[in-house]
C-alpha cells in the first residue's frame, strides 16, 4: 500500500482543475452506503410498533443513545444537533474503519479531516450568534478590546488543531498496518496484523469519531451558552 493519497482522475472545469482523489472516491463510497441503510431504515420504519423489537428497537436505542449523547456534552438545550452530529458519528466511525474492508481511510487525507473540522467550526460561531446574539460578538472583545486579534486567531485554530487531533491519528495507524505488511513474511502477516487491525482500525476509529464529536459538541454548548461569558 501506498500512504500517498492517488490521484485518480483530473477534470476541468472553467480552467479549473478538479482532483478526483482516492479519498473523494471513498467518501462517495461510503455516503452511498450511509443513505442506501437511511433509506432501508426509513422503508422499515413503516413496520413499526408500540413495543419495539428487533431492528426496531436496535434503532431507537442508537437515537436515544446519541441524544443522550449530545445532551451530556452540550447540555439540555443543544438535542436538536443529534441529527448533524448522528450523521458526522456514523460518517466519520465508517471511514476510519474502512481499512478492514481494503480501502484506504478517507480520514487519513488531511483535507477530508479539515473538511469535519471546518463543519464544526461553522456551527460554533451559528449558533453562538443565534443563541447570545451580539453578546456572542462582544465576547470577542474580552477581557479588554486588545484580546480581539488573540481571540480570533484562537478561534481559527480549532478547526486546525479538530482536524490534525483525527487526521493524525488515523494517519498513523494507516502507516503502521502499510509497514507492518511490507516488512513481515508472507506466513506471519495472518497473525500480527489482524490484532493490529482491529486495535487501529476498529478500537482507534471508534474512539477518534467518539473523541471528535464529544470535543465538537462540549465547544459549541459552551459557546452558545450564556454562563460562558
Amino acid at each position: 500500500m501506498d500512504i500517498r493519497v492517488a490521484n485518480r482522475y483530473v477534470l476541468e472545469v472553467g480552467g479549473f482543475e478538479i482532483w478526483i482523489t482516492e479519498s473523494l472516491i471513498n467518501t462517495w463510497i461510503i455516503i452511498a452506503a450511509v443513505i442506501l441503510f437511511a433509506v432501508s431504515a426509513r422503508i422499515y420504519m413503516k413496520k413499526f410498533t408500540e413495543l419495539p423489537a428487533g431492528f426496531q428497537n436496535v434503532l431507537e436505542s442508537m437515537v436515544e443513545i446519541f441524544d443522550n449523547f449530545v445532551v451530556s456534552s452540550a447540555g439540555e438545550g443543544f438535542v436538536s444537533l443529534g441529527n448533524w452530529f448522528f450523521t458526522i458519528f456514523i460518517m466519520m466511525f465508517l471511514s476510519n474503519i474502512s481499512g478492514i474492508f481494503g480501502m484506504r481511510a478517507p480520514t487519513a487525507d488531511w483535507s477530508v479531516a479539515l473538511g469535519y473540522a471546518l463543519g464544526t467550526f461553522f456551527a460554533i460561531h451559528i449558533m453562538g450568534i443565534r443563541r447570545r446574539k451580539g453578546n456572542y460578538l462582544k465576547s470577542f472583545l474580552k477581557p479588554v478590546f486588545l484580546f480581539l486579534p488573540l481571540n480570533i486567531i484562537s478561534e481559527l485554530s480549532r478547526p486546525i488543531s479538530l482536524s490534525l487531533r483525527l487526521f493524525g491519528n488515523v494517519l498513523v495507524g494507516f502507516i503502521v498496518m502499510t509497514l507492518v505488511h511490507a516488512l513481515l513474511p508472507i506466513a506471519a502477516r495472518l497473525i500480527l496484523p489482524a490484532a493490529l487491525q482491529i486495535y487501529f482500525d476498529i478500537i482507534s476509529g471508534a474512539l477518534q469519531t467518539y473523541i471528535f464529536c464529544m470535543l465538537s459538541l462540549t465547544i459549541i454548548g459552551n459557546a452558545a451558552t450564556e454562563d460562558a461569558e
